[in-house]
């Protein structure tokens, strides 16, 4: 426990990827094999189920600090971190463990905390708690809440993993996936044992395109590119090999479970393809909103009536392997070819889950400006500019590939509540909640709806400045949170909108941001939610 308390400090005092993949590299190569599986479990969110409620896990620490729940409570609030929080306001004693217990041990001591009584468990905590250091302490409670976000993705972890052992990350994320259990499984089962079928399943580095930078035609004649629509889901690998299909997302996950329907390719592509392009829901046959494809996320198990609900295409874009040869060296002109060739007959059929992404012919840069700014029509994000004499390159290069988003759709909303942030923002307020006018009528505007959260866009003295008018308006509080006098307008940008039951404006904005302090505007004349529902998409 004290080397993955260090290692966790190391990564807390860092935001350098480099410095956090070195501590990883390091741990990995000198930590028990058993506590390596159970980081690599809790970095991959394999995680034990919280044992304890956390209105206990404070109950217990403010008894424990002799303090009363209110001022716990209040510092809490301040902090902004529960795991924190209890790591400060409990005392040390003065005989601390002398014996060293492994990381696994607390691990599966959760395990075993789930079925036992309150009791035990209070008893348990309070003695651990105050026979472990700060960062020892903090990482237990952590665990003990349920949620153990340090910033690191397992992407990072797996390089870093990499890096100790000599082998390759995509042999590694695969090896990684699966339902295996930390408790059961050894190091050399999980990390260092070759597996039937992972050197079949190895995806290519994402080739990665650059926001556009410039007026398109600067790039050059338009005869020279390929123009097609930015789609809005999640990129994608299909492999295919041994009649056998891997689906890898760009984060270089294997997410084959989570999307069943897609099984059939393996029975109607070759062996030796590998396509690159976009899952997308695919209601009704048309393009659904993101918000849909969101419930099948991370699913390692879904049901038929979740398939018919949100079923899921692959829309291809491009070709990296062709019989068995890599052909990104190839050009893109000459890789589209061969995909269009490919899926010919594929595409017509509406009982294969998978097309072809369609290049659009205009003849002038002035007819690719009216295609980006048609793209919601089509339920695209915007249009994707492809040089048709580009190889697939690895990681994001300029030059061959530019994605040209259509620019957010915005209203003016008013600010009705605040939250403390988080890390070094948690003595600022500076997560907002808005409201939109229920009414049309100037003059009798109705009550303010909630339609959305933000946290960022403004600069750092507009936070301040915030924070302090919040301070001076809060009507009432709520733990963290404070209602303030609803009286400032916010600019609100968002990349798309869906209907939605969840919401009290019935509504659900995708990548909510602050665009700019409306200090030109009262309150009165702010959007209300008529506004909002005139910005959804066709149905």
């Amino acid at each position: 426990m004290k080397a993955f308390a260090r290692l966790i400090r190391t990564l807390d005092t860092t935001n350098k990827t480099n410095a956090r993949v070195a501590a990883l590299e390091t741990y990995f190569r000198h930590a028990p094999d058993r506590d390596k599986v159970w980081t690599i479990a809790v970095l991959s969110h394999r995680r034990p189920p919280r044992p304890v409620k956390t209105s206990l896990l404070r109950e217990w620490a403010a008894e424990l600090a002799q303090i009363p729940m209110w001022l716990f409570e209040e510092t809490y609030h301040i902090v902004g971190d529960l795991a924190e929080t209890i790591a400060l306001v409990v005392p040390e004693v003065a005989d601390r463990d002398s014996q060293e217990k492994s990381l696994s041990s607390y691990l599966e001591d959760l395990i075993t905390l789930k079925k036992a009584t309150e009791e035990e468990q209070k008893i348990y905590l309070k003695t651990r708690w105050t026979r472990l250091n700060y960062y020892e302490r903090f990482v237990l409670t952590k665990f003990m809440t349920g949620g153990f976000r340090i910033g690191i993705s397992q992407k990072l972890m797996t390089r870093a993993l990499s890096q100790a052992t000599g082998i390759a990350e995509d042999l590694l994320a695969y090896r990684l996936m699966g339902n295996w259990d930390p408790a059961k499984i050894s190091f050399e089962e999980l990390v260092m044992e070759a597996q039937d079928q992972e050197n079949h399943s190895r995806p290519y580095p994402f080739f990665l395109a650059y926001a556009l930078e410039t007026a398109p035609e600067e790039l050059g004649p338009i005869q020279d590119w390929f123009v097609e629509h930015k789609w809005d889901g999640i990129r994608a690998q299909l492999v295919i090999r041994d009649n056998t299909h891997f689906i890898w997302s760009r984060g270089e996950e294997l997410v084959t479970e989570s999307y069943p329907e897609l099984e059939v390719l393996a029975q109607v592509l070759p062996n030796g393809t590998v396509l690159d392009g976009e899952l997308l829901p695919y209601p009704n046959g048309n393009v659904g909103s993101f918000n849909l494809l969101q419930q099948r996320l991370g699913r390692k198990s879904v049901s038929n009536r979740l398939m018919q609900k949100i079923p899921v295409i692959l829309r291809a874009y491009d070709i990296l392997e062709w019989e068995g040869r890599d052909l990104r060296p190839h050009p893109l002109r000459e890789r589209r070819e061969r995909l269009e060739t490919l899926l010919a007959d594929i595409s017509v059929r509406s009982d294969i889950p998978l097309d072809c992404s369609q290049v659009l012919k205009p003849r002038s840069w002035q007819e690719v400006y009216i295609a980006r700014e048609n793209s919601r029509e089509v339920s695209s994000e915007g249009l994707m500019l492809k040089h048709k004499e580009a190889v697939y390159g690895v990681g994001r290069k300029k030059g061959g590939w530019w994605k040209w988003k259509v620019d957010p759709l915005t209203v003016d909303a008013v600010l009705t509540y605040a939250m403390r942030g988080h890390g070094r923002r948690s003595n600022l307020y500076t997560d907002y909640t808005f409201g939109l006018w229920s009414r049309e009528d100037p003059n009798s505007r109705g009550e303010l709806v909630t339609f959305a959260k933000a946290y960022s866009g403004l600069t750092d003295a507009e936070l301040r400045e915030l924070d302090r008018w919040i301070k001076a308006n809060t009507l009432e509080r709520f733990g963290p949170v404070r209602a303030v006098t609803p009286e400032l307008v916010f600019e609100i940008g968002f990349e798309g909108l869906a209907k939605s039951s969840r919401h009290k404006s019935g509504i659900a904005t995708r990548f909510p941001r602050i665009l700019r302090w409306r200090r030109d505007k009262k309150a009165s004349e702010a959007d209300n939610l008529e506004t909002l529902k005139n910005l959804l998409p066709p149905e």
